[in-house]
């Protein structure tokens, strides 16, 4: 690990100076202190969120939650009116990783760090959330722009997540068993606009897949899930997994997602 100084910021005003200024923000660590550890990343000087009370905590806005950036996956994973009223959620919460990870991985920082195989970024896309940064609220539709890239500026931070309550919604990960990140995971969600379904650890990004919405919006069943074509064209292979594989397995979950919601 190279030599680096650590901030702790206990305002967002003072992050977000800190971070302007070139400072790395730091919210759970879990991928840039493994990045660090390796050598691979050395951003000379970190500043640490896990102070600013402000941006932690679950609360209840009309049909909406909106979770504090700096919550952990435990706490999400823990809420009982969540668990109650977005069960989808504190679901896909309870299954990120181990106990380890769930304790210090934060929301905002999986969702700002945008790992292609990630569990958050399907949950923001797939229940068309609204992240609220520093400077303005942003889509869920127009945040996640590629592989680790957001529209994020590099002096603005993300408050808090924005999540309305959807009709139903139901998410299937088929976990890589070292990691535990989504081989391929799939959330679909019946939305007031509509049918959505977003998947995760199948290329660059978390992406909706048209083909999918559109076949569950005329008919919301396993065989309209089934009936569809899923496209390799733009889907990773690797040591894990080839693109067909992963095709089938975009398929296979979509069916079980609709089955479970169906009961």
């Amino acid at each position: 690990m190279y030599s680096f100084t650590l901030e702790r910021a206990t305002t967002t005003a003072d992050a977000v100076k800190l971070a302007a200024a070139g400072a790395k923000v730091l919210a759970g660590g879990q991928t840039l202190l493994a990045s660090m550890k390796l050598r691979l990343s050395d951003p000379g000087q970190l500043v640490d969120l896990a102070g600013i009370k402000e941006l932690a905590g679950v609360k209840r806005d009309g049909n909406r939650f909106v979770i504090g950036a700096m919550t952990r996956h435990a706490d999400v994973a823990a809420n009982a009116e969540l668990k109650a009223a977005l069960p989808v959620l504190a679901d896909l919460a309870a299954h990120i990783g181990d106990r380890q990870v769930r304790a210090m991985g934060t929301l905002g920082g999986s969702v700002a760090n945008n790992d292609p195989a990630a569990d958050y970024p399907a949950a923001v896309l797939g229940l068309n959330a609204t992240i609220h940064t520093t400077q303005r609220q942003i889509e869920a539709d127009d945040f996640f722009l590629g592989m680790f890239t957001t529209a994020l500026q590099d002096d603005e931070l993300i408050t808090a997540i924005s999540f309305p309550v959807p009709k139903c919604a139901a998410y299937l990960k088929f976990k890589q068993p070292a990691s535990r990140f989504a081989l391929i995971g799939v959330m679909v969600a019946q939305t007031d606009g509509g049918v959505r379904v977003a998947v995760t650890g199948a290329g660059n990004g978390v992406f909706r897949h048209a083909d999918l919405e559109q076949a569950l919006s005329k008919d919301f069943t396993p065989a309209a899930a089934a009936a569809v074509t899923i496209d390799t064209a733009d889907i990773s292979g690797d040591i894990h997994a080839t693109a067909a594989y992963r095709a089938n397995l975009i398929s296979v979950q979509t069916q079980r997602a609709v089955a479970s919601l169906l009961r």
